[in-house]
């Protein structure tokens, strides 16, 4: 019998298992956790192609509230995260879990609810517009989630000088997403907090004729400032942080401004790049 052949044949088989486990072992991904806004506007659909093009680096997210995405940070789940509360994104880092925030880009939170406007908010103030709902009781919806809008909004009712809702029966905490919540105070006629982009694409949902229309808008206070933040190594050992540091960067760069820029709906621009 002749083995050189065998010998052969399982030699070169050898080989490409190896060569097939080493391509394996070098492959770069990145897990990130991130805001429901990010996903729902489409905005990391378009970019996250261009920067596995650049980077070589697979990048996948689970989209939830600002509060369980920086949980998931936290606890080592992830390896970076996109997130918009910056009071508690430098908690986070503080208590050692993060180690860089860079500021990417943001938008505004507003005000929307029917054209009927039956608490009479279009056009106020955002304290006299929170003062109003609260006077005629009109329906609120709250993410409640411990997202990045919930933790604003919640803030903001603080700033109007008003104790923050809690077991009222206009004030309908709904524990889901932007654009769910926002499908629910539709459906139930009444107002909630968004950020533009969801609205944005919300709006483009219904051909431009959304019926929640936005009533308030344009208060400093409404500020929605996005950041990526890298987990601090000492904390979590084992999640990426050169890739996380490169997904920061890319982010930052010149490039990726300008492709956030550009990112249209209906003509409208969802984000605005600040990286600084």
């Amino acid at each position: 019998m002749n083995r050189k052949p065998m010998m052969t044949f399982i030699v070169a088989l050898l080989l490409t298992l190896g060569l097939a486990f080493t391509a394996q072992a070098e492959t770069k991904s990145l897990m990130m956790a991130t805001t429901t806004s990010t996903e729902d506007t489409g905005l990391l659909d378009y970019l996250m192609p261009l920067f596995e093009k650049d980077t070589g680096i697979t990048l996948k997210w689970t989209a939830t509230g600002t509060g369980k995405a920086l949980k998931l940070g936290e606890t080592c789940d992830v390896d970076v995260l996109l997130v918009h509360a910056p009071s508690a994104e430098q908690k986070f880092i503080d208590s050692g879990f993060g180690k860089d925030r860079k500021e990417i880009m943001y938008n505004d939170f507003v005000i929307i609810g029917p054209e009927a406007d039956p608490a009479g908010i279009k056009g106020k103030s955002l304290a006299e517009a929170l003062t109003a709902v609260k006077g005629k009781q009109a329906l609120f919806m709250s993410r409640g989630d411990d997202s990045g809008t919930h933790k604003t909004e919640q803030e903001l009712w603080k700033k109007a000088g008003l104790q923050l809702p809690d077991k009222e029966t206009w004030y309908v905490s709904t524990g889901q997403g932007m654009l769910a919540t926002t499908m629910v105070a539709q459906e139930k006629n009444g107002y909630t907090m968004t950020d533009r982009g969801t609205y944005i694409k919300y709006n483009s949902q219904n051909k431009g004729n959304a019926p929640l229309k936005i009533l308030v808008q344009g208060d400093k206070n409404l500020l929605n400032q996005y950041s990526v933040l890298t987990l601090d190594p000492k904390h979590c050992p084992k999640a990426r942080y050169d890739l996380a540091l490169e997904y920061l960067n890319w982010m930052a760069s010149p490039k990726a401004q300008k492709l956030i820029a550009d990112f249209l709906l209906m003509g409208e621009q969802l984000f605005f790049p600040n990286a600084k």
